[in-house]
């Protein structure tokens, strides 16, 4: 088995958030803002913890959104493969590499954005967050004597903060980004 192998049944941490989005559903386009996000438009939407953002593609041309963040004080590195890139929908999955206190190591984190529509002509955004252990990681914890249980424990608390922090900036930025287009001709 690969180092770099995600397993499944070593899930690190689910969290899910939700924020209103405050401009109808039909202006909001998740994917286009997420792998277009300028690095300091990232940064606002979780200051002291989003670090730089930028844009490129897979060697096979699929886009691409790669993040430096400090969460709960580790720093990571993530480079999200848009697999689902739609205007209400955007999922991305990224190897992400993180400086733990067992070293660099690399974890699968799962990003999954929806919008849904409110009644009210707002829309409600829902931010996933899916965390998975390597096998490089599961060695680095058996190396350092610390169970998977107790690290899970440690990380999920952090991931879940900062989901809670990023999220409503989110949603305020994709209601930036839809108020800043031009009107249609």
């Amino acid at each position: 088995m690969s180092n770099d192998q995600v397993l499944d049944t070593a899930v690190i941490s689910e969290t899910a958030e939700t924020a209103t989005v405050d401009v109808p559903i039909e202006a909001v386009d998740i994917a286009h803002w997420v792998l277009n996000l300028p690095d300091a438009e990232y940064q606002r939407c979780a200051p002291g913890e989003h670090i730089a953002a930028g844009r490129t593609t897979t060697d096979d041309g699929r886009p691409m959104s790669t993040n430096v963040v400090s969460i709960g004080g580790t720093l990571v590195i993530q480079h999200y493969v848009a697999e689902v890139h739609e205007p209400h929908h955007c999922h991305l999955v990224s190897l992400s590499d993180a400086q733990t206190e067992q070293g660099w190591i690399k974890v699968q984190a799962t990003w999954d954005m929806r919008v849904e529509p409110n009644d009210d002509g707002t829309c409600r955004l829902t931010n996933s967050v899916t965390t998975q252990a390597t096998q490089g990681f599961l060695d680095a914890l058996a190396e350092a004597g610390v169970s998977f249980d107790d690290a899970a424990a440690q990380y999920h608390p952090a991931i879940v903060a900062h989901n809670q922090h990023e999220t409503p900036l989110f949603a305020a930025s994709m209601a930036r980004k839809a108020l800043a287009k031009p009107a249609a001709r």
